[in-house]
């Protein structure tokens, strides 16, 4: 009934109050469309609503509409993620702040940002909400969220806060104390934590992560049997990110309780954080490994750990080093025992990785530091050591056998804790040897007499007293020399030194260049006569006897000496075939000498003495009276050897033979040849002196005064002083006064610049300041010699002299025109030899790599060319092929220079074996070969980085990232003074760890 009392009492309101009726239908629309609007809302289409909205609130007069259509326009503005939403909302605060929806649109928003998950938004509002106004389960909701808002925030305090005020509710209860527990769990509260999910057990939203968390809570208290066993109840019904867990706290309780056998499987199942490992994993199961006796799989593991630094580290280092040691591969080991070694979180572990990499380091090398230094080194840091005596028996060894023994030098002069006066005996005696080999005579004599300070060894002391002897001949000092030769002679150490089977032609040698000949040919004779001597010493034994005979003038002796050396057809068949026929002439057998020269000279085609065999033939022949074949002998000589010294001297007899026989015009054009041709040589001032008897014997003198005028060549009016003070200062040069020598050549010099003898006086001037080391002041000198555009005498020397200072100073610009003269000019066949091998040296350094190979090879296919050349050459032609990008040729190159070549050359070859088989992809073979290296030749520090570095990048082809990391760190630290090489470790080892990084969490990639 009350529905149609209220529909009459509407009707009469219409049919009394027309205006009134009119408003009310109005009203009824506005509602409508609010309660549509509404409608529209509460079904969640918060677009079409808040159009509603938008126009009713433009409608009613009704405030209280207009706020709870403001409210709805805001809270659809939030729903739909509108641009100045939350500004609409708090406009809608402001302007109806009595509006009973004022608290709930604060709580309403919160809750709508909490349902959606975006929980700052929703803390923001929530502090906004009135607490006083909320009903209980308002509250409850409002303290639940707000602390599940927070505990997503990882703000677990203020989670807690408002947790706690729910934890007894029948609503949220449950959800507070799984939250308060996880939070316990976090925090390593594992008593609370345990008591919280307790209380929560009994649900089954909860269960699956209760047992994940109980299981991993008592493996952090060390409970791992109760852990295995909870984890293994949830492994069957976790998901793939907790069964990686569970696996993983299985394996580690499995570890920790000593069972590595049931440890393996569950820890290999485990997928790391985020996909990664870090090194605590890889060492666990390594471990594990390595207690099951599986190294290579242990290996495996533990070689993976990069850029370790922590008890964890270490240990997986030291067993890493062991596993090694146990699969043969020792310097694998070497390197993990180092490493190991250089942490001290475990004392003991240090202290016996320490040992091992001594030990180690002595077996098979070590390319970080000398050996000698790494054992010192060892027995300084634990003197007490219990392997004390063995380290110190390793040390005496490895001083003589590193062939480091400049290191090993330094080593025994600079460390007062280890004395042996046996080593430093030897040591100093192999140090002296080596820079003998080098050439450095004057400092190995230093260290034969270190050695000789202390005669321990009866061995030693003989070898150090010969290798003296030889260093002082070689610096000429022959006297000296034969005093050791002597000394060694007569030592009970020598008895059986192979030294003592060309010590009778060392003495022979030392007394020919004192020029005591006689004493000569007694021990010349006496080595030539035993057949069992090197041929090519008995040949060169021959033919010094055969000098020393000759010197003497027993001539018919000589001869036979000569035959003797022929017949063992040595190098110097052509020197000695032409002594014997000099020799005819002194015992007046010149025809014979005739026949000799003759044949020599069919013989000897190409010799260096092939003008001086023509010269004295054409000397021989007008002895004999037999002009025109003398004559002949003359243009044979100059035709053939146009460059000779002996040429103008040729010309000057022809000259005069035509004077002696009237026949003046014949003659004046072979003395002016003489002066035109050779200004520079002494014939040309006989030659002129000569002329001048011509030219007034044809009544020409005219002729002689125009011609004689412009030779400005030397300045006859002072002959007689300037021959009178060269002879002094030359007398004082042959007896080796040397100051007075230099004095008194100076002073020639600069009398009489232009002087009779100013090609001799420099040339003494240079020698002089050579032998006492003033190299560069005799450059001048040696330049004055070979300026002159005639070859002389001292040409050779001056051009080989100069050559050598250039050399040394690296001045290869000026070096190589000298040489190539040399080549050109030489007539011994070494000093051709040293041109060529130089020129290949420097013609590679300038960077003309195929002159450089062109050089190498004439040195190669030189038979007389030593042994050391001929590695020179094989070198030149490795490193330039290798320039020019020609690897095949120097690997080619590189494997003949290995088979004979010693020191530097031995160890560069070496590096370039490794690095052949790395680029074939042989990474073991070349591992082997720089391992060698490191044991053979550790001295030479460039290769040795180099190698290293070459080693790194093997062990990674290898799958072995410890090694390599472990050994390009090392090249960064230890070899800075090699940049380039520094630089390609770097490089290297960022490229491994970025790698590396991919799998394993613990690579730092920003170094």
């Amino acid at each position: 009934m009350n529905h149609i009392k209220t529909y009459l009492f509407v009707a009469f309101i219409y049919l009394s109050f027309p205006l009134f009726a009119q408003q009310t239908a109005i009203q009824s629309n506005e509602l409508a469309d609010y309660n549509r609007a509404l409608e529209l809302y509460n079904n969640q289409q918060y677009l079409a609503a808040q159009t509603l909205f938008d126009e009713v609130q433009d409608e009613v007069t009704d405030e209280r509409i207009k706020a709870n259509c403001a409210y709805y326009i805001a809270n659809a503005a939030i729903r739909l993620n509108q641009p100045g939403a939350d500004e609409l909302m708090e406009d809608f605060v402001q302007r109806y702040p009595t509006s009973t929806k004022t608290n709930a649109a604060f709580l309403d928003v919160a809750d709508y940002y909490f349902n959606t998950g975006k929980y700052s938004l929703a803390r923001k509002w929530y502090d906004t909400v009135d607490q006083g106004n909320l009903t209980r389960s308002e509250k409850e909701r409002f303290y639940f969220n707000n602390g599940y808002a927070y505990f997503k925030a990882n703000q677990f305090e203020e989670a807690k806060n408002y947790l706690n005020k729910v934890k007894d509710s029948k609503k949220y209860g449950s959800q507070a104390k799984y939250y308060l527990g996880f939070m316990a769990y976090e925090g390593d509260d594992y008593q609370q934590a345990n008591e919280l999910f307790e209380e929560v057990r009994g649900e089954e939203r909860y269960s699956e992560d209760l047992s994940y968390f109980q299981a991993d809570m008592n493996f952090k208290q060390g409970n791992f049997q109760k852990a295995i066993e909870l984890a293994l109840q949830q492994l069957p019904r976790a998901d793939r990110k907790d069964r990686s867990e569970l696996n993983k706290i299985i394996g580690e309780s499995y570890f920790n309780l000593g069972e590595y056998e049931k440890a393996i499987p569950y820890l290999t199942e485990y997928k790391g954080q985020r996909g990664k490992w870090n090194n605590t994993d890889y060492y666990q199961l390594g471990y594990a490994y390595f207690q099951q006796g599986d190294f290579e799989k242990a290996i495996s593991e533990f070689n993976k750990i990069i850029d370790g630094s922590n008890a964890v580290a270490q240990n997986a280092y030291y067993h890493l080093a062991q596993s090694y040691l146990k699969t043969d591969k020792k310097q694998q080991a070497l390197n993990a025992f180092k490493n190991a070694s250089e942490m001290e979180f475990n004392k003991e572990i240090q202290a016996d990785a320490a040992l091992n990499y001594a030990k180690l380091s002595y077996e098979i090398g070590n390319n970080y530091a000398s050996v000698p230094q790494v054992l010192i080194n060892y027995l300084e840091k634990y003197p007490n050591s219990a392997a004390k005596e063995e380290i110190n028996e390793l040390l005496i060894n490895s001083l003589i056998t590193s062939r480091n023994y400049e290191e090993a030098m330094r080593l025994l002069q600079g460390n007062r804790n280890f004395q042996n006066n046996v080593v430093y005996q030897q040591v100093a005696f192999y140090r002296g040897l080596e820079l003998y080999n080098e050439g450095n005579y004057r400092e190995a004599i230093e260290y034969f007499d270190k050695s000789l300070s202390e005669r321990r060894d009866p061995r030693f002391t003989a070898l150090a007293t010969f290798w003296k002897a030889e260093s002082d001949f070689n610096l000429n000092r022959f006297r000296e020399a034969l005093v050791g030769y002597r000394e060694f002679a007569g030592m009970s150490g020598a008895k059986d030194a192979s030294e003592r089977e060309n010590l009778d032609y060392n003495i022979g040698y030392a007394y020919f260049k004192q020029r005591e000949y006689g004493r000569a040919i007694d021990y010349f004779k006496k080595y030539a006569a035993n057949a069992d001597h090197d041929n090519s010493r008995r040949n060169d034994a021959y033919v010094r006897l055969g000098d020393s005979y000759f010197v003497n003038s027993s001539y018919w002796p000589a001869m036979e000496a000569y035959n003797s050396a022929i017949a063992l057809r040595g190098s110097e068949n052509d020197y000695a075939s032409f002594q014997k026929a000099i020799s005819y002439g002194f015992v007046g057998r010149n025809q014979t000498k005739v026949d000799e020269l003759r044949s020599f000279q069919n013989q000897y085609p190409r010799s260096s003495y092939r003008d001086d065999a023509a010269y004295e033939l054409g000397n021989t022949l007008i002895a004999m009276n037999r002009t025109s074949e003398g004559m002949e002998a003359y243009n044979r000589l100059i035709r053939e050897v146009p460059g000779s010294s002996l040429v103008p001297k040729a010309l000057l007899k022809q000259g005069l033979i035509f004077y002696n026989n009237d026949q003046g015009s014949q003659a004046l054009e072979k003395l002016r040849k003489v002066v035109t041709d050779h200004p520079d040589s002494p014939e040309a001032v006989q030659a002129v002196k000569t002329a001048r008897l011509v030219y007034i014997d044809l009544g020409r003198t005219d002729e002689y005064a125009n011609w004689v005028k412009d030779l400005d060549f030397v300045e006859v009016t002072d002959a007689d002083l300037d021959n009178t003070t060269f002879e002094s200062a030359e007398k004082q040069y042959r007896e080796n006064n040397t100051q007075k020598a230099i004095t008194s050549l100076e002073n020639y010099l600069n009398k009489f610049p232009n002087g009779l003898h100013d090609l001799q006086a420099n040339f003494y001037l240079a020698q002089l300041y050579y032998r006492e080391g003033n190299k560069q002041k005799s450059i001048p000198n040696y330049k004055y010699v070979i300026s002159k555009t005639t070859s002389n005498e001292y040409t050779e020397q001056a051009l080989v002299r100069l050559s050598e200072i250039f050399l040394e100073n690296r001045n290869y610009s000026e070096a190589i025109p000298v040489l190539k003269r040399l080549e050109q000019e030489a007539t011994y066949s070494q000093n051709v030899i040293f041109a060529q091998s130089n020129l290949m040296k420097s013609y590679l350094e300038a960077g003309n790599y195929d002159l450089a190979v062109s050089y190498a090879e004439k040195v190669l296919a030189n038979p007389e060319a030593e042994k050391s050349a001929r590695n020179d050459a094989q070198v030149i032609i490795a490193r330039s092929a290798m320039k020019t990008g020609n690897e095949a040729k120097a690997q080619r190159a590189y494997a003949e220079v290995q088979k004979s070549a010693t020191g530097e050359l031995a160890a560069e070859a070496l590096y370039y074996d490794a690095y052949f088989k790395h680029k074939a992809g042989n990474y073991q073979a070349s591992n082997d070969a720089v391992q060698k290296l490191a044991k053979e030749y550790s001295g030479y520090k460039l290769y040795g980085a180099k190698g290293l570095l070459l080693m790194g990048k093997n062990f990674y082809k290898l799958n072995d990232a410890y090694q390599a990391t472990y050994i390009l760190d090392n090249v960064i630290k230890n070899f800075t003074q090699y940049p380039d090489v520094v630089q390609e470790a770097k490089k290297e080892l960022a490229r491994i760890k970025a790698e590396e990084a991919k799998t394993n969490a613990s690579v730092e990639t920003n170094n």
